[in-house]
């Protein structure tokens, strides 16, 4: 007999077990799907924009707050992201009624999607607490004080009434009604308390001395019960005790940047809003081209006409591929320093801005590019031995990112990135705060002398330790280095909160910028030079005055452009005086070619050099080259005015104008310098071959001072004085010729 044995078969419970089974795996599953997919969507950063409450608070306060938080709401429910309002109360005093105004305004439902932070940098009492008390967070300076709301006095009951009434609209959970009493009371005391709930639960409370024995009467379990402000003492809480106790205060943070990086706000919310009064007067002024001397003081010109006119605001419009490296960095320089004299600047780039433009945006307190608009590599370069450019030396490096440093500092700008754009060695690496999660960039060495203070993340692919950096506009922007694109000078003028009404000027070149220009080109140098010389030559042979006048302009016009373009100064036209100044002694008082020639021609180059370029250039043989280029064009000019003597000497004294008073030189017969040789006057066959004018007799035609010209048997002679100056229409004899040179005296 067999025995047939089974389980017991349950069906209905497998079939539940395996279905709850199911459900976990399916729900399970789904979390972590949305899980991943919340990790993978990079936060969104939200609209934030810092606004300083000036006192008094007035109506015109009251309606600029109240539009600002409803034109970020706006923008917020737009986009899809957060709207944060911070607002930076400082201290002083205001009326009542203005501060309850814009508390109702930011406690209303109508900007109940705005989070509205206040910012106590300084302490703070009196009416104006009442507005920080009204946020829905509060974040102070360590050692900043609030509260005092009647500053020793106590207020009118229906002002005390207003103020107890915030805490009740529960805005800030923070905010009880034990600290806004203690505020208006010195003798209130306030404990902070912990107390567990029936569920077991701990919650912290702060309450008076009333509420602290009523929640004892209703046998509420309490944990702690601990003073934070006594009887008999001012209302005011300090913003490190209150964060330690957990009250008032939600954060503390030393600068205004550091509560930017708590809440995760990009840098341009760190800018005012424009006022009503704000940005009246904004003057553009363009950069383009290569950056040079000449561009630099025209731009400085430009700065100055635009300040001096009343401008509050500054746009450089920035279009170029570098220049000069010493000429941009002491422009940049220039730009940084607008801000001691509250001028905001801004830099706009269309198109690009590359090595010594990159380095004059960077001194500008934003920067605005097109979102395809390149920005970097400004990398020192000079000319090597071969001629081939080559990157400048570590010492001119060295140099050139200490300003880099010192601009991106100033600026809040991440100082590894701006190095980085003249070091294609530095690798720059995306960081994180440990404690405040702000994101920032580093080198690897600085991250870690940091201790452990920034978190590592991944290196900027644009710093591989290959090229110089440089990025495009939204690449910037997402690296801090400048705001959010614009994609025209009208999405500009949006973004600067600047009127549409307002008409823009741009600051133009003058007649006198232009003519600076024109004057400074190498052309315009040369026909300079060759007119100075010319007229000068001209005019010893037969003066006239006015050929000496052109001459003195010519020099004039060179010294005054090249004083107005920056790279001539006193020194350089006291130089040239004093070399001219020479020559005309080694001409009029002591004939010959000596010291005074030599000098004077010394002086006279060494002055023209110098006036036409600057020295000092970081780039390597930059200033040798400059100097060659200089020194051609006074070569051509001098080449050129040979040219021109040699024709006019052989044409002119042929022109029926000036038969009389030019002559070409004479032409004298053998012998050796020093012998009375025998002077014979062209076409002078009626003398014979052995005519001398040595004896002979004349009168001077000129002063001579003391060479001119005179009148010897009827022909017209170059002579010179033995000595002392002969006047016009004086007797003379000739009392020695050596080669051309021919020596009267006055008769007696």
């Amino acid at each position: 007999m067999s025995t047939d044995v089974r389980l017991p078969f349950r069906p209905a419970r497998l079939s539940i077990t395996h279905q709850m089974l199911g459900c976990a795996l399916i729900a399970g599953l789904f979390a972590a799907l949305v899980s991943f997919a919340q990790e993978a969507e990079p936060p969104r950063t939200p609209v934030g924009q810092f606004v300083t409450v000036n006192s008094p608070v007035d109506d015109r306060t009251v309606a600029r707050i109240s539009n600002l938080a409803q034109n970020l709401q706006h923008q917020a429910a737009q986009e899809d992201r957060e709207a944060i309002l911070v607002l930076e109360i400082t201290p002083g005093t205001s009326p009542f009624h203005q501060v309850q105004a814009l508390s109702r305004a930011l406690t209303s439902n109508a900007l109940s999607q705005v989070r509205t932070v206040a910012w106590v940098p300084q302490t703070v009492t009196g009416p104006n607490a009442l507005i920080a008390l009204s946020c829905r967070e509060i974040v102070m300076h360590p050692d900043a004080e609030l509260g005092d709301l009647g500053r020793g006095q106590p207020l009118e009951p229906e002002d005390q009434q207003i103020a107890l009434a915030l805490p009740q609209k529960r805005h800030n959970p923070r905010v009880s009604t034990a600290l806004v009493r203690a505020m208006l009371d010195p003798q209130e005391q306030v404990w902070r308390v912990r107390t567990k709930t029936a569920a077991g639960t701990v919650e912290t409370r702060t309450v008076s001395r009333g509420e602290l024995e009523a929640l004892r009467n209703t046998g509420m379990v309490i944990e702690s019960a601990d003073v934070i402000k006594e009887s008999g003492v001012v209302g005011m809480f300090r913003g490190n005790t209150a964060r330690g106790w957990e009250v008032l205060v939600n954060h503390t943070a030393i600068t205004r940047p550091d509560v930017a990086a708590l809440y995760h706000l990009p840098r341009e919310a760190l800018r005012e809003p424009p006022q009503d009064r704000e940005f009246r007067k904004v003057r553009v002024i363009k950069l383009e081209g290569m950056i040079s001397t000449l561009q630099q003081t025209f731009i400085e010109r430009q700065v100055e006409r635009a300040i001096h006119g009343g401008a509050e605001l500054l746009i450089f419009e920035i279009d170029s591929p570098g220049g000069e490296l010493l000429a941009s960095t002491h422009l940049a320089k220039v730009i940084s320093d607008l801000e001691d004299r509250r001028v905001r600047t801004v830099a706009y780039i269309p198109n690009q801005a590359l090595s010594g433009a990159a380095i004059v945006s960077l001194g500008c307190d934003e920067i605005y590019m097109h979102p395809d608009a390149k920005i970097g590599d400004a990398g020192p370069i000079g000319l090597g031995p071969g001629g081939q450019f080559e990157r400048a030396p570590e010492k001119i490096l060295s140099v050139l990112k200490l300003d880099l440093r010192q601009l991106a500092e100033k600026k809040g700008r991440p100082i590894a990135l701006a190095e980085a754009m003249a070091d294609r060695s530095m690798k720059v690496f995306q960081v994180t705060n440990r404690d405040t999660g702000r994101i920032w960039y580093l080198t690897e060495e600085e991250i870690q002398t940091s201790a452990g203070e920034w978190i590592p993340g991944p290196q900027v692919r644009e710093s591989n330790g290959e090229l110089l950096l440089t990025v495009d506009g939204r690449r910037a922007h997402e690296l801090l280095l400048a705001e959010r694109p614009v994609n025209d000078f009208d999405d500009l003028r949006g973004r600067l909160g600047i009127a549409t009404d307002l008409r823009l000027v741009t600051v133009g070149k003058t007649w006198v910028d232009t003519l600076v220009f024109v004057l400074n080109q190498p052309g315009v140098t040369v026909l300079l030079f060759v007119l100075g010389l010319s007229c000068l030559y001209l005019e010893f042979q037969f003066p006239s005055g006015i050929l000496g006048i052109i001459s003195v302009v010519s020099f004039s016009m060179f010294f005054w452009s090249r004083f107005l373009g920056g790279t001539a100064g006193w020194l350089e036209v006291i130089l040239f005086l004093l070399g001219m100044g020479c020559l005309a002694m080694e001409i009029f008082v002591m004939p010959g070619f000596g010291a005074f020639g030599i000098s004077g021609i010394l002086m006279i180059v060494g002055s023209i050099v110098m006036a036409s370029q600057t020295f000092g250039n970081w780039e390597p043989n930059a200033d040798l080259y400059q100097m060659g280029r200089t020194m051609g064009i006074f070569l051509t000019a001098v080449l050129t005015v040979g040219i021109l003597g040699a024709v006019l000497g052989r044409f002119l004294p042929h022109v029926p104008l000036f038969e009389g008073a030019l002559l070409s030189p004479p032409q004298y017969g053998e012998g050796a310098p020093g012998d009375d040789v025998r002077l014979r006057l062209p076409d002078d066959e009626t003398k014979g071959s052995g005519y001398s004018l040595l004896g002979r007799t004349g009168q001077a035609l000129s002063f001579l001072r003391p060479a001119g010209k005179a009148r010897i048997d009827g022909r017209v002679v170059d002579v010179v004085s033995d000595g002392p100056f002969i006047a016009e229409g004086s007797e003379i004899e000739v009392v020695q010729i050596t080669g051309n040179r021919v020596v009267v005296r006055a008769r007696m």
